[in-house]
């Protein structure tokens, strides 16, 4: 029997714990997406405001019907009270139906804007954030959370003002045609009140603890789905079958946890209800003993003691749903005040004659801290220049590349394109300087032509497929039974890692043509035959283009104009391929253990690639 894993969500800098938001602020958010629908809330509130008058009148009608004309016996002076009585009951139909459609149309509305601001938001977050916040916790905020809220503004929002609106209507009107059964009426409305602010506070919390469950796992199917192949490969299934198990108690014991505090809740209402209303008719009793009230004004009593329980009874059956999305608003609260890493400048700088150098300054970065991959890193590169860079796995490549294209900034030192520092342009203009074709490309769910246009029709089948043509990639789509037209699953999933990795670069020739390229491993997964059209390819491409080439094959970069060799965050070798074989260090190491013999060494960049056996090719 496989043990599951116990649920760990990795740590983040960006960490939603250290925001306490509270029902105040929550309220303040929900009024800024409301505020541009000011006149339609003023409408709805003069309509809950209709609707508690008639709520307090129909009582009323009743008791001037019982203690005039049915207790004189003149049944004539019925017709114009029931006139007025059925009259009351149209007109507070038509308010309710029209502050509750009002009301959903401005919820949605608004939610509509808060969904696209938060999704917004997270747009202008940084790499890190996104590597170190799961996807689930990204989508449940999304999805079920503003959805939660949505049911609050146009559901139980409603349901809870307007009655509100009533009691406070029900409460005056008591006090003012009798107080002393007022006071019968509302003995209990303490308990009830008590009752009500005990029990928020555990539903709050259940419901935390239920959407904090539904975020952890939907980012567990999200592994496991994707994952699948390596489940099914190494026979993972009784592992993902306990696991997977796990997280089903743990969703059947947050509802049991709801549940239990609901049902005492609405139970203990109810018991309240009645009790309310037998302290209401002892009191009117009493007073019809004592000739301080009459049959009418108990009657009438007794109907406002029980409208005066139908909010509190109606809030015990939302406050599930209501503390539900309270939970949710505060998760998005929280999401909201998350300020991206990367600041963009107040006055960005602009390059007008792009001369396309790069610089690193005494760098020292480290995704975590105390725990620096580059350290003291200086490298300048003129306009034009292909630079390779090379070395084992965690020696800092990548994070060469990162940093240039600013996915994050350094801890130390500066970054610099043509003698600017990057912190100094605007993140927009950035992307058109440095363009990186990454190790694992995505591809998006959609054709292949649009996936190489990113769905911008201002490209031109002619750019693209020129686009496609260099990058070594037309062979392949024009082999494809629907060739550019080809529908594409989501990641490319349909696709070779090689064959994506060849859109990957045509779409970075297609939309920067003329910025500085950054190849990321982006030959890493493609066959020799391949290889050798995208090299011719990359030979046109790269004439005369600053370029910046991490790769771990060495074919690729051989005839690069320099060759840094990393080792533990720092730069150990600089030259060309040449320098470096003369050199006799970790280059050539390196290039003696992927080409075993001398007569196997790759050709030039300009030349065909014979076949060849390649023994090992280091990350």
């Amino acid at each position: 029997m496989f043990a599951p894993r116990p649920v760990i969500t990795p740590p983040s800098p960006y960490s939603e714990v250290e925001f306490d938001v509270s029902d105040r602020s929550l309220l303040w958010m929900l009024a800024k997406f409301l505020k541009p629908y000011v006149w339609q809330l003023g409408l709805v509130f003069a309509m809950l405001i209709g609707v508690s008058f008639f709520a307090v009148l129909l009582p009323y009608l009743i008791q001037q019907a019982v203690d005039g004309p049915i207790t004189s016996g003149q049944l004539e002076g019925l017709i114009p009270l029931g006139v007025v009585y059925f009259a009351s009951i149209v007109l507070l139909f038509l308010l309710r139906f029209g502050h509750i459609y009002l009301l959903q149309t401005v919820g949605q509305s608004a939610l509509v804007n808060l969904r696209q601001t938060l999704f917004e938001h997270l747009l202008k977050q940084d790499m890190r954030f996104f590597n170190t916040t799961p996807v689930g916790q990204l989508v449940s905020r999304l999805s079920n959370d503003i959805d939660a809220l949505t049911e609050l503004v146009s559901t139980s929002f409603v349901v809870v003002v307007s009655n509100l609106i009533t009691l406070v209507g029900i409460i005056i009107t008591m006090f003012a045609l009798n107080w002393r059964l007022a006071l019968f009426g509302l003995a209990v409305m303490p308990i009830m009140l008590f009752l009500t602010v005990f029990f928020r506070k555990r539903l709050r919390q259940a419901s935390n603890a239920y959407h904090r469950l539904v975020a952890e796992f939907l980012a567990f199917m999200n592994e496991q789905f994707g994952g699948m192949l390596v489940v099914q490969l190494f026979q993972r299934e009784p592992i993902s079958r306990d696991e997977f198990a796990t997280y089903n108690a743990r969703h059947r014991d947050v509802h049991r946890q709801i549940r239990d505090n609901y049902t005492l809740y609405a139970t203990g209402l109810q018991l309240m209800t009645t009790v309310g209303l037998a302290i209401v008719l002892f009191g009117g009793a009493l007073g019809l003993a004592e000739g301080w009230a009459t049959v009418g004004m108990v009657i009438a009593f007794v109907e406002y003691t029980r409208r005066s329980f139908e909010p509190v009874l109606l809030l015990s059956e939302q406050i599930s749903q209501i503390q539900t999305a309270l939970a949710a608003g505060e998760r998005i609260a929280r999401m909201l005040r998350v300020e991206p890493g990367l600041k963009e400048a107040e006055k960005p700088v602009t390059l007008p004659d792009f001369k396309k150098t790069f610089a690193f300054d005494n760098v020292t970065f480290g995704y975590e801290p105390g725990h620096p991959v580059l350290k003291n890193i200086n490298l300048r590169v003129e306009s034009g220049q292909r630079v390779a860079v090379v070395g084992a796995t965690g020696a800092g490549k990548t994070s060469l590349a990162g940093l240039l294209a600013r996915f994050y900034d350094v801890d130390e030192g500066r970054v610099l394109i043509d003698d600017v520092d990057v912190r100094d342009l605007a993140l927009a203009d950035l992307r058109h300087y440095v363009t990186v074709v990454p190790q694992n490309p995505y591809c998006f769910h959609g054709t292949i032509a649009e996936n190489l246009r990113l769905f911008d029709d201002s490209v031109t089948e002619e750019q693209m497929i020129e686009a496609a043509k260099v990058a070594g990639a037309a062979p392949f789509i024009e082999r494809l039974p629907d060739g550019y037209e080809t529908m594409l699953l989501p990641g490319g999933a349909n696709l070779s890692q090689g064959q994506r990795q060849l859109l990957a670069l045509a779409r970075a020739l297609l939309h920067n043509p003329q910025s500085i390229l950054i190849l990321d491993e982006a030959t890493s997964s493609i066959d020799t035959e391949t290889e050798a059209l995208i090299q011719m390819g990359l030979a046109r491409v790269l004439q005369g283009r600053t370029s910046l080439i991490i790769a771990h094959r060495l074919s690729t970069i051989r005839e690069a104009d320099r060759i840094l060799v990393m080792q533990r965050g720092r730069i150990v070798e600089d030259g060309t391929h040449e320098q470096l074989l003369r050199l006799n260090g970790l280059y050539a190491a390196l290039y003696r253990r992927q080409f075993a013999e001398p007569a196997m060494e790759p050709p030039p960049l300009h030349q065909p690639a014979p076949t060849r056996r390649i023994l090992a090719a280091g990350n």
